[in-house]
């Protein structure tokens, strides 16, 4: 593959990551997250689920800012940018733990383009917020292993099933669902409130996402929510899947980032032995290799965000490697900002168990490093 210059990175892509990184910084510090989603340890995990908590007035203003319609074609309302872009948005997002629907409405997004559903594309780019529904309950991250059947009904059809994994399902208005019928695999998309859908909240680790299990009783998807006619959806899914890895490991790279700055900035002020700790190679070292982890990562996640725009056939092999890169550069900063955060890192008062528990769902999110590599294995067999 021969890779565009700076991975396509251009003036505009530089444009979105920058006002996105000021944005949220001045209007979404550490400071309001802990106060959003970590105040009461209590509430967080004794008892039923808790509600889905997030800035609602903030979300307003990133709809205005052209956030929702970043990937969207201009042909649909929206912004019409690269994925290299989105990318940029997406480590953001990430960086900050937003706990917002923006990064499972990406993800969507990257479904409707693919399936050139231009109607519901334009309901995203004026704010609706999109989740994706093609997990079973059994766990599979194959996104054609659905157990949600389709059965015709005059021009429309009918789901009957349950989709397991759905993210941040309670912030979504519109929800995108891979159904299996007669004629083979089809997307709908279906409206949160649709007469017959039940959604029952699931009890996760990560304070900032919501998550739940959603179970068609009977709904019924008029001809309009046909997103990809039964038997087109398997190619539609797989020319979004590349593009999907790379949202969800641009969110891993951003958290790893904070993680690693957060722990440098520790260990410059933490003394010990009358030194500050970052003075000791035993925690130097361990530093330098977040580092060095993070770097890997977003430079694979950049070449593979990279090719989904100018060389599809090369998409699916590096968006694996970055999504595998970037679940080890999650988990080795999770590791190590816990441990050289010394006794206060496995506190509750401590900023860093909020990164470390985003980054082990994002890890699982769609497969893990294990996961990715052996369809990696699998794809340079079949090459």
């Amino acid at each position: 593959m021969a890779l565009t210059k700076n991975f396509g990175f251009g003036p505009d892509e530089q444009m979105v990551r920058d006002q996105a990184r000021r944005f949220l910084r001045e209007g979404f510090g550490i400071e309001a997250l802990r106060k959003l989603v970590a105040s009461d340890h209590r509430e967080a995990y004794e008892g039923a689920a808790p509600p889905a908590v997030w800035d609602q007035s903030l979300w307003a203003q990133m709809v205005e800012l052209g956030w929702t319609g970043l990937g969207v074609p201009e042909d649909a309302g929206g912004v019409g940018m690269k994925t290299i872009a989105v990318a940029a948005l997406a480590e953001e997002l990430g960086r900050v733990a937003l706990p917002s629907p923006l990064t499972a409405t990406l993800v969507a997004t990257m479904v409707l383009r693919a399936a050139g559903a231009t109607a519901w594309m334009t309901r995203i780019a004026q704010g609706e917020a999109a989740t994706l529904a093609c997990t079973n309950p059994m766990g599979s991250w194959e996104l054609t292993d659905t157990d949600v059947q389709a059965m015709p009904d005059g021009d429309g059809v009918v789901l009957n099933g349950t989709a397991a994994f759905v993210q941040d399902a309670a912030k979504a208005t519109i929800v995108v669902v891979a159904a299996r019928g007669p004629r083979g695999l089809g997307l709908y998309a279906v409206p949160m409130d649709a007469p017959g859908l039940d959604v029952a909240p699931d009890r996760i680790v990560d304070l900032t996402r919501d998550q739940a299990t959603l179970t068609f009783g009977g709904v019924r998807v008029a001809p309009e929510g046909i997103v990809a006619a039964p038997g087109e959806a398997v190619a539609a899914l797989e020319r979004a899947l590349p593009a999907i890895l790379v949202v969800v490991a641009a969110d891993l790279c951003g958290a790893a980032e904070w993680q690693l700055q957060t722990t440098v900035d520790y260990a410059k002020v933490r003394v010990q032995f009358e030194r500050p700790i970052g003075f000791f190679q035993a925690v130097k070292h361990p530093i330098v290799d977040m580092m060095l982890a993070v770097d890997r990562a977003r430079s694979l996640l950049y070449a593979a965000a990279c090719a989904v725009d100018h060389e599809p056939g090369d998409a699916m092999r590096l968006a694996r490697m970055a999504k595998a890169a970037a679940c080890e550069a999650g988990a080795y900063c999770s590791d190590r900002s816990v441990q050289l955060h010394g006794g206060i890192g496995f506190t509750w008062e401590c900023d860093v168990h909020i990164y470390f528990k985003r980054q082990k769902h994002s890890e699982a999110l769609y497969g893990d490093a294990a996961f990715q590599r052996s369809k990696l294995a699998a794809l340079l067999d079949a090459a």
